[in-house]
């Protein structure tokens, strides 16, 4: 069976497996502190341009989701997130568990306006029993989104001015950030996120790496002791160059963005493909992840031979199907799934 049902389905990249078995005997300080770690931080920093950043390494996205929600926010304050969005939904009530409230907004393109987040922040002032409501004073966004579609740098400097207006965090989920990045015609780029956010991280995990994501704090304010909230959160992994070691490889010459860069080649024949061939688009995505509407019959045939995941019922007779390409998606697969459908 040929997998399109997520983007992590394969290992990592060789050159990262490479230099893995390249290190395996290598002696070095544990918990992050050795020399494999120091140099992706700064090949992190320069990436983002910005030298003051901090930069801590975490083995998933929930666990950096929830790490990063736990160190910023206060015991009765909570974070606002798109209802659509991944700590809300995917996450089992990871934020929750630590005592930290998700505000959820509506949404019917997995993002949310600045309009939306000024009037969710005089909402809860303007009450009368604000004290008795939990706090907003994060808001959560992805890039890309849960539905593959992506902010513009407008939305984006709108986002940070309410923000800095309403006194709230930032906090960027970078799960997929590289297939964002590289994505045909948009005007975001790393060091734009690493100017507007507080707090992002880059995915690592899906974007090349066998596992990881970094975790990059700009804001000088909440940078002191986090990784006494990683090691509280068992996040502060014993053999931490194995984290370094991968983000070393993903940004030393630029394989993150070429990673990336392919899977989205691959997702826009993929794209191009279905609407030539008369099917319609549930988003409009141009991310490594496509939302297919197929008859309910196409579908169980295709099970047969693909995997890939089940979105959502669209009508009485069909459904929407996500495929998602990757660094390692094969030109040849593409082709044979656009001839079976």
């Amino acid at each position: 069976m040929i997998l399109f049902n997520s983007d992590y389905t394969e290992g990592a990249h060789p050159d990262i497996l490479r230099k893995l078995a390249a290190t395996n005997l290598v002696q070095t300080a544990g918990y992050g502190e050795d020399e494999f770690c120091t140099e992706a931080r700064e090949y992190i920093r320069q990436a983002c341009n910005a030298p003051a950043a901090e930069v801590h390494f975490l083995v998933g996205g929930t666990l950096a989701n929830m790490t990063v929600i736990s160190a910023v926010l206060r015991p009765h304050q909570g974070v606002v997130s798109a209802e659509s969005g991944h700590i809300n939904l995917h996450e089992t009530g990871a934020i929750e568990s630590y005592g930290h409230k998700v505000l959820t907004l509506p949404s019917s393109d997995g993002k949310i306006t600045a309009g939306q987040i000024e009037a969710a922040h005089k909402s809860h002032c303007s009450d009368e029993a604000f004290e008795h409501i939990v706090q907003p004073k994060m808001v959560y966004i992805s890039h890309p989104s849960e539905l593959g579609t992506l902010y513009t740098a407008r939305e984006l400097k709108d986002i940070r001015k309410v923000c800095d207006e309403c006194g709230l965090y930032l906090f960027l989920d970078g799960a997929r950030l590289g297939y964002g990045l590289c994505a045909p015609g948009t005007d975001v780029t790393l060091e734009m996120i690493a100017q507007i956010c507080d707090v992002f991280y880059i995915g690592g995990t899906k974007v090349g790496a066998l596992f990881g994501e970094a975790v990059v704090i700009t804001n000088a304010g909440l940078q002191e002791d986090f990784r006494y909230i990683m090691k509280q959160k068992g996040g502060m992994l014993a053999k931490g160059r194995l984290l370094g070691i991968q983000f070393g490889e993903l940004f030393r010459n630029g394989l993150y963005f070429e990673a990336a860069q392919h899977a989205i080649d691959l997702a826009m024949v993929l794209k191009e493909g279905v609407l030539a061939k008369g099917y319609r688009l549930f988003m409009d995505s141009d991310t490594n992840q496509q939302f297919i509407i197929a008859d309910d019959v196409k579908v169980a045939v295709l099970k047969d031979k693909y995997g890939f995941t089940y979105w959502q019922r669209y009508d009485k007779s069909s459904s929407v199907i996500r495929i998602c390409t990757s660094w390692a998606t094969r030109e040849e697969d593409i082709k044979q799934l656009l001839a079976d459908l």
